[in-house]
């Protein structure tokens, strides 16, 4: 008997995000049920009609994601949020404090949703987490959309997120009809995710906006470790291993000796400045041993062009090649906290087996 071939994944289209023609053809697949890839200024995000479980759980099966882990419900202008938030969060004074200081941009709050918003988006949780992202793109597809919209990064679960509209290709391919390309991101990591239903204030995820600012304007912050049972079900990107590249990748001091693993071993280098560069690369040379391929972070050090440059970074040493890749550490303060925290989840992906 002769087997018919398979039929050959349908190509993902790529239009350019400031096209009002492409906004539109995108705004129409949400509404129709579908998934369209879209820029933030954090990461590229796979958005679906938050208001459509059917749509969402697409999501799920495109990213291989866990049903157990929460998505972000992106809204159009920071004005929307009486409409999916618990009325009591929503005229909280520190969540009016913060929308109005930090709206649009990187910062999620959870609150306690209203019923329209379904279980699925939200894991069955009670909570919500919604943002009102900084991208002309995403706020125009969203508005066009006329519903809020659900995206987590658009990527496969647990690999790198996107930050180019040809990370969302590369990853997901054949699986989002439609790429809405904005250029790159310009925060480069997920958004800060801060819990503030029924009175409390707890971090869930450190990211673009630093927790220090927030807590200027809300006062101290729980932290919850992952190490507590409810931090992977009320935040996304908490559940261990996460944000990892193809080869293994462990966090190394720049002052620390790299031994191959084998001869002919190919290690990529993440320095995380021109100073980290030259001190690891001259330990490496006194070894006799040389990188097969090297990212700076940022040349001077600073943490918000390191928090940009990050996920751009390990998709290029992924795609060099490399059989492991070593990433130096970078102090955590400000947006360097987010950072060191995507690199020791990518670093326990292979940790954890």
């Amino acid at each position: 008997m002769t087997r018919e071939p398979a039929a050959a994944a349908p190509a993902t289209r790529v239009r350019p995000g400031d096209d009002p023609a492409a906004v539109a053809a995108a705004a129409a697949i949400i509404r129709g049920g579908g998934l369209v890839a879209f820029p933030t200024e954090t990461v590229y995000g796979l958005g679906a009609n938050a208001l459509d479980p059917v749509a969402v759980a697409g999501i799920f099966e495109a990213k291989g994601r866990p049903r157990f882990d929460p998505l972000i419900v992106h809204l159009a202008d920071p004005g929307e949020l009486a409409r999916w938030a618990d009325p009591d969060d929503a005229v909280d004074p520190r969540v009016v404090r913060l929308v109005a200081a930090l709206w649009p941009g990187p910062l999620t709050l959870v609150l306690r949703k209203r019923p329209l918003i379904p279980g699925i988006v939200t894991a069955g949780l009670p909570t919500v987490g919604l943002r009102t992202p900084d991208h002309p793109v995403a706020r125009a597809l969203i508005a066009a959309a006329g519903v809020p919209i659900a995206a987590p990064s658009a990527n496969r679960f647990g690999r790198l997120s996107p930050t180019r509209a040809a990370h969302v290709v590369r990853q997901l391919g054949g699986r989002v009809g439609l790429v809405l390309d904005g250029g790159p991101s310009r925060v480069g990591v997920e958004s800060t995710v801060v819990l503030l239903a029924a009175g409390r204030a707890a971090l869930l995820r450190p990211g673009g906006v630093p927790a220090e600012a927030i807590e200027a304007l809300v006062g101290p912050l729980e932290l919850i470790s992952d190490g507590q049972a409810e931090a992977a079900a009320l935040a996304p990107g908490r559940s261990g291993a996460h944000y990892a590249p193809g080869p293994p990748l462990e966090v190394v001091p720049a002052g620390r000796r790299i031994v191959p693993a084998h001869r002919g071993e190919r290690i990529g280098l993440l320095a995380a400045s021109d100073a980290g560069l030259e001190r690891a690369a001259r330990i490496a040379g006194r070894a006799g041993m040389s990188f097969a391929a090297v990212e700076v972070l940022a040349p001077g050090g600073d943490p918000v062009r390191s928090a940009a440059r990050l996920f751009d970074a390990l998709h290029a040493l992924d795609e060099a090649g490399v059989d492991r890749i070593v990433a130096q550490p970078v102090p955590e303060h400000g947006l360097g906290r987010a950072v060191m925290d995507r690199l020791r989840r990518a670093a326990l992906d292979r940790a954890e087996g």
